[in-house]
């Protein structure tokens, strides 16, 4: 189940536990394979997210009363707000398309969690994501892509550090959703379901706009629609309501399908083009990460993915100075959005990544 091999006696890993089918079948693998498990929950936001309330705390504890484990719970709320919540809502008042799940992965849940497992006497911490890892002949850590290539989340993980990945575990690396659910069946996890939700977990569903309003009320400013010519085609209230790629929603009529091609912050302007404009075959990625610790010696011919539900394309990606890189797509690819993260894949593995 699990790429670092069999458990040691009583080896003791604690595993990020959210009450959801996907941890608490992981901590019950665990305990299968004879692991002394500890369940930890982050407690990062109020009530009515998903994933991080206290509701969500008592989902966990069930599960832990159940597999007869401990259970701690560990208030995350400050971090999760310092480095995930505050810069979120300024990418979005500056016009990006920030991607908050890739930060609290690399901060909270393998950042603030890791340091409370090692308190805990833990030689791991282990989570329900479907992804690998595994230790090769070169001494360094991989990260891989799951079996599961629709539940595939290695995207997620791509600005992990060799540090990291040597500390963790993902039981459900070799296996796919139906067989994680049958084991929860069997297993008599007790564990409610819930719907595989695209929205953000600390905002609630269809209430993005207003989230950002409530906590940056300047951003709430009208301005002008235009179109590729620059003629005003309608008003706008925020470029907080919009993304590039953006199709519906728009307030407009044209007589054809237009998309929403470039937020332009300066002059608080929205641009629209039918969709042969927002199609882009380059763009540079700054703040780029290198799992293996450096970057290739040259350029480096891979497969990249500009967003989760996107398919990774082929590219070549140059190095730039500063860290920057720039990558050109072999064919044209749809909404390259500033603030969402380009991953780099070569034969199933994560070799890094960047922000657009």
């Amino acid at each position: 189940m699990t790429s670092k091999g069999q458990a040691r006696q009583r080896e003791r890993v604690a595993i990020g536990m959210s009450g959801g089918t996907d941890s608490s079948a992981a901590a019950a693998l665990l305990c299968d394979q004879g692991y002394e498990v500890i369940g930890l929950t982050a407690h990062m936001w109020r009530e009515g997210s998903r994933c991080c309330s206290l509701e969500d705390v008592e989902r966990a504890r069930r599960v832990c009363t159940h597999l007869g484990i401990r259970h701690y719970v560990v208030n995350a709320q400050e971090i999760f707000t310092e480095r995930i919540v505050d810069p979120f809502v300024e990418a979005y008042a500056g016009g990006r398309t920030p991607s908050p799940c890739i930060a609290c992965n690399a901060f909270v849940k393998f950042g603030f969690l890791m340091e409370r497992a090692v308190q805990l006497g833990c030689s791991h911490l282990a989570t329900g994501h479907y992804a690998r890892v595994e230790r090769r002949e070169d001494g360094r850590y991989h990260l891989l892509a799951a079996a599961d290539e629709g539940k595939d989340q290695s995207y997620f993980l791509h600005r992990l550090d060799q540090r990291q990945l040597g500390f963790l575990l993902f039981p459900l690396a070799g296996l796919v959703k139906e067989e994680v659910k049958a084991y929860s069946r069997e297993r008599g996890l007790p564990v409610v379901p819930r719907g595989e939700s695209q929205d953000l977990c600390f905002v609630e569903e269809g209430r993005l706009p207003d989230f950002v309003e409530q906590r940056a009320p300047e951003v709430a400013r009208r301005g002008e629609i235009r179109d590729p010519e620059g003629n005003v085609v309608g008003h706008h209230e925020g470029l907080h309501h919009f993304t590039v790629g953006q199709r519906g929603g728009l307030g407009i009529a044209l007589g054809e399908r237009m998309y929403v091609s470039r937020l332009d912050r300066e002059n608080n302007v929205v641009e629209v083009a039918p969709r042969p404009g927002v199609m882009r075959t380059e763009c540079e990625l700054d703040e780029v990460h290198w799992i293996s610790g450096s970057p290739p010696a040259d350029a480096l011919r891979c497969r990249v993915r500009p967003r989760y539900r996107s398919p990774a394309a082929a590219a070549t990606v140059r190095l730039l100075q500063d860290g920057r890189v720039r990558v050109v797509f072999d064919e044209p690819q749809f909404a390259l959005a500033p603030g969402q993260a380009a991953v780099f894949y070569k034969d199933g593995e994560v070799l890094g990544g960047g922000w657009i």
